[in-house]
This record gives C-alpha cells, sequence and structure tokens, in this order.
C-alpha cells in the first residue's frame, strides 16, 4: 500500500475549482481514507447559488443511485438469516410477478411480446432481471415513462409502483441481457415483505444505527434542512434525461431547490435511488465494505457481493441503456460495478475495485489493495453531464507514491 504526495493532493482542490468557476458544479465535496484514516477532504463552491450558502462538510445532498449498494446489502443480510436464497423468484414474495412476459428480440413496440420466467432476486440485483428505467431506450422505457413508473420521492408508495411495474412486459428474457433498471427499487419491496417493516425502519436497525449514519434517510431529517443542497441541471428538457440531449442557456439550472424539495418528506422509499445524506456518513458505510462488514454482515457475504456475478464485463451483455460506469471493463456485483481491466475501462484501479454512482454526480469506489475509500458529493443532474469521475480517479491514483 503506497502513501500519498501532498503536492499532487492539491490537484484534486484546483480541479473542483475548476469546476465551479466553469459553472459545471454549483458546488462539491471529495473526501478520501486510507487504512481508515483521512487523508485528503477538500470542498468548493456553492449547496445553494440563489441563497449563496457555502457547500460545507456537513452538507445534506441526494445520493439516488448510491442508495442501491445500501438496499443490496440490507437484503444480503436477510439471506444470511436463511430466509431466501437468491434464486427465489420475485414472485414468492410480490405475487403480481407471477404471469410476466417479455418482449420478443428486436421487438419494436409494446405488444410484441411472449412468455417468461418472472425474475429472481439474483437477477434484480445484478440488472439482468429484463427491468428498465424510464429515461432507457427500447419499447420498455417508453412505457415506463408514459405511466410514470419512475419510483420518486413524491409519488405514491412502494407497493402500488411495484404492481404497475409488473403489469408492464420485461425488456428481455430474465438473465439474457444487462439494462439498467430499477429492479433494486422492487428488492426494496421485498425487504419491506419479508421483514414487515418498512423499508426505512429496516435500513436504521440494521446498517445507519449500527453504523452512526444518523443524517442519512430517505427524507431531509429535520435537522439538516438548513444544510439541504439544491440540485441543479445543465439541460434544456427534465433533468433525468439521458443520451441525446440538448443543453439549455443556463448550464446550473434549478430543478430542485432545498426548501420545495419532495426529500424534505418523501412518500416513497426507494431502495434504488432515495436516499439523503452526508459525505462523512456515507465514508462509514464504504468503510465498513473495505474493511468486512463491521459485524452487520459477514466477511464472506461481503467478498461474494463485490464479485463479479455475471458472465464477462457488462459490455458482454449487450446493454442499450444508461449507466452510472463504463461497460467495458467492468463486470457487476451485488450493489455496484467491479472492476476487471482498468486498460478496457480507461480509467487507473486496482482488479476488484468495487464503485457506483448518483444520478446527481455523485460518486464512490472502495479498493480494497489500495485500502482506500473514495467519495465525490455534487448536485448535477444528470450524471453523464461532464466526466468529473475518471478525471477523480487518475487525480488520486496520480497522486499515490
Amino acid at each position: 500500500m503506497g502513501g500519498f504526495d501532498a503536492g499532487r493532493l492539491d490537484r484534486i482542490a484546483v480541479w473542483m475549482q475548476s469546476y465551479v468557476e466553469q459553472r459545471r458544479f454549483a458546488g462539491c465535496s471529495v473526501l478520501l481514507a486510507q487504512g481508515g484514516k483521512e487523508v485528503c477532504y477538500h470542498q468548493a463552491g456553492l449547496r445553494d447559488v440563489a441563497a449563496g450558502k457555502p457547500w460545507e462538510r456537513d452538507t445534506v445532498a441526494r445520493i439516488y443511485s448510491m442508495t442501491k449498494p445500501v438496499t443490496s446489502l440490507v437484503l444480503m443480510t436477510l439471506a444470511e438469516e436463511g430466509l431466501f436464497h437468491l434464486d427465489a423468484p420475485v414472485s414468492d414474495f410480490l405475487p403480481a410477478f407471477s404471469d410476466m412476459t417479455c418482449l420478443v428480440p428486436g421487438a419494436t413496440r409494446a405488444d410484441q411480446v411472449e412468455p417468461c420466467a418472472p425474475p429472481t432476486l439474483h437477477q434484480l440485483l445484478t440488472h439482468t432481471s429484463g427491468l428498465s428505467y424510464a429515461f432507457n431506450p427500447g419499447p420498455l422505457g417508453k412505457l415506463m415513462a408514459e405511466h410514470k413508473i419512475e419510483f420518486r420521492a413524491s409519488q405514491p408508495g412502494l407497493a402500488p409502483m411495484c404492481d404497475a411495474l409488473a403489469a408492464l412486459p420485461l425488456a428481455f428474457r430474465p438473465g439474457t441481457r444487462w439494462e439498467y433498471s430499477v429492479g433494486i427499487d422492487v428488492i426494496g419491496r421485498v425487504i419491506e415483505v419479508v421483514t414487515g417493516q418498512t423499508l426505512e425502519e429496516v435500513f436504521i436497525e440494521r446498517v445507519f444505527d449500527p453504523l452512526g449514519m444518523h443524517e442519512t434517510r430517505f427524507s431531509v431529517p429535520p435537522a439538516a434542512r438548513d444544510r439541504f443542497a439544491a440540485c441543479y441541471t445543465p439541460l434544456a428538457e427534465g433533468g433525468f434525461t439521458v443520451g441525446k440531449a440538448e443543453k439549455g442557456p443556463d448550464p446550473l439550472r434549478l430543478i430542485d431547490g432545498a426548501e420545495k424539495s419532495p426529500f424534505l418528506s418523501a412518500t416513497l422509499m426507494s431502495g434504488g435511488g432515495g436516499l439523503v445524506g452526508t459525505i462523512d456518513d456515507y465514508l462509514k458505510f464504504t468503510e465498513m465494505l473495505r474493511t468486512g462488514g463491521a459485524g452487520i454482515i459477514g466477511p464472506m457475504t461481503l467478498e461474494f457481493m463485490m464479485r463479479n456475478h455475471l458472465p464477462g464485463e457488462i459490455a458482454s451483455m449487450g446493454p442499450q441503456s444508461f449507466a452510472e460506469q463504463p461497460m467495458e471493463g467492468m463486470g457487476f456485483g451485488i450493489g455496484g460495478a467491479v472492476l476487471l481491466n482498468p486498460g478496457r475501462a480507461r480509467s487507473p484501479g486496482s482488479v476488484g475495485d468495487f464503485s457506483w454512482g448518483g444520478m446527481a454526480s455523485t460518486f464512490f469506489w472502495v479498493d480494497p489493495v489500495l485500502e482506500l475509500s473514495a467519495i465525490f458529493f455534487t448536485q448535477l443532474v444528470p450524471s453523464s453531464s461532464y466526466p468529473a469521475r475518471p478525471q477523480l480517479k487518475a487525480l488520486v491514483h496520480g497522486a499515490m507514491t
């Protein structure tokens, strides 16, 4: 395990400030820890442009899909108790998924379907279930957008949303392809059914309280409301547009203000993208992943989660969807991506890095080889707007001695 060159670490602060000065990000922060010790923290810019409030270390941010590793880990704590096996069909828990259909190969219309088996828990966890997102291309993405199946904080609860989703066809036969999806939102509902508790109650009991993550919740904690960041987009359309999208005249157009956000009082607990929290809270989670479970989950289970669960790299499974990470050189485990080949991924790193990001451009990775936890927070949707993630990885690895 190498150390860090202090002068080279300072490049991170310069890079962050340049993003703020170019109005790419309103504000941002980065936190690095190695061997359990903090080696770098920087912050820059504003958490709320109109109010002129600075981005600070205790700023509360939407972490969107960085919720997925939390949900996945909680499900695995239940699996450790022998309550189910990962090859169990989701219909065992959610009967609405019992009679499924999927689009035929090459389908251009939503009515071009054939019967198929319900996806398994493992397929939901690894994005091989046949589910999709409303912003993905293809007939299913279009159907989801038409029916507003988005699992947003402002929508009705998990149960009716999962029932509405189950009434649609799958994008492909489960297990045959990889497509980024709401599968882990469905896993969140499975957790509720298995435990008889709300998803947040399970998270608090099994993860947040044991780790001291007291400011990470589905709704902004009342005591933290004055620290909640605003969220922006450079796009002319809705911020959750990916792929070909036109940029608007204002690169920091407000799409979710801190004072009227649905995250102040969420009505849907999205296991795929619903948490808000602080950067220090999330470091507690990544350090638990890095150090073997901290008594929350068994180290062998954690090692199993952080392995590649696909036949090869994500790109080999024909995805047509958006994802929070490169698809070449990357596999996928349970709850996050696994680095298989840094050269193929075109970004430095150790084989076995475990990582994922969120739609508002947040990002984390855990490097077991270098004993490193790295977390980046900002609030800009979509995360495909700028190449901040590979740039940050290059800066961090370039600073190592």
